[in-house]
């Protein structure tokens, strides 16, 4: 499945080798890949959907304000098995929008974004990950973005225990996707799954959200 990525200003282009550097979330990846909240296999039918620690969806304040922080926050190869890595990117922002003169642009006052691109067999899945200077700023980024895509019709994608989410089916460039955000402590993230042939299915959105979430908690305590 394809996934759509949008980003702000300066944008750096990385290699998934330079991307998933030893030392930038590699222990994470590990316990990512074994846990049963980590795991991006697609789930088995009747799975469970909502587990998890019960955590606040603001219990870090850890700001991802590094290329290093948001590398750590992104899956890797570990933490995707069976899927193969394509691209992946971070990106600091220099000069980041004061919240106050973002208006309704969701992202105006992020100080960091990064994404990572996994293809398998006839789909593509594309994680994305907006990094705030406080709680309060991605919160608001969090309800413009709900507000922005409120358009689009929802998608049943279980809720995430820890996070604040949202679901819903979008079409660009002709492909049908499914696209899961999320929002947690400091950052808002993205999950979007493409491609020809792809059923769309809302459990394996929901799993690989899980997988974003896991790393991205992980890192904030790493930090």
């Amino acid at each position: 499945m394809h996934v759509k990525t949008g980003t702000g200003t300066a944008t750096v282009l990385l290699v998934v080798s330079a991307l998933f550097v030893p030392g930038c979330g590699a222990d994470q990846s590990k316990d990512a890949a074994t846990s049963g909240t980590g795991t991006a296999s697609k789930p088995a039918a009747g799975a469970d959907a909502g587990g998890g620690s019960g955590t606040s969806a603001t219990e870090f304040s850890t700001v991802f304000n590094t290329k290093q922080k948001i590398q750590a926050a992104l899956p890797d190869p570990a933490s995707m098995k069976g899927w193969k890595p394509k691209t992946g990117r971070a990106n600091v922002v220099e000069q980041p929008t004061p919240l106050a003169q973002c208006g309704p642009a969701w992202d105006c006052a992020a100080v960091a974004d990064g994404s990572a691109k996994f293809e398998e067999v006839g789909e593509t899945v594309i994680f994305e990950l907006h990094a705030f200077p406080d709680q309060p700023t991605a919160q608001d980024a969090c309800r413009k973005e709900a507000t922005k895509t409120a358009k689009y019709t929802k998608a049943e994608v279980a809720p995430l225990d820890g996070a604040t989410s949202h679901a819903y089916y979008r079409n660009a460039g002709g492909l049908d996707g499914i696209n899961v955000s999320l929002c947690l402590g400091t950052v808002v993230g993205h999950v979007t799954i493409e491609g020809g042939g792809s059923n769309l299915d809302p459990e394996t959105a929901h799993s690989m959200a899980r997988t974003l979430i896991d790393r991205i908690r992980k890192a904030a305590a790493a930090s």
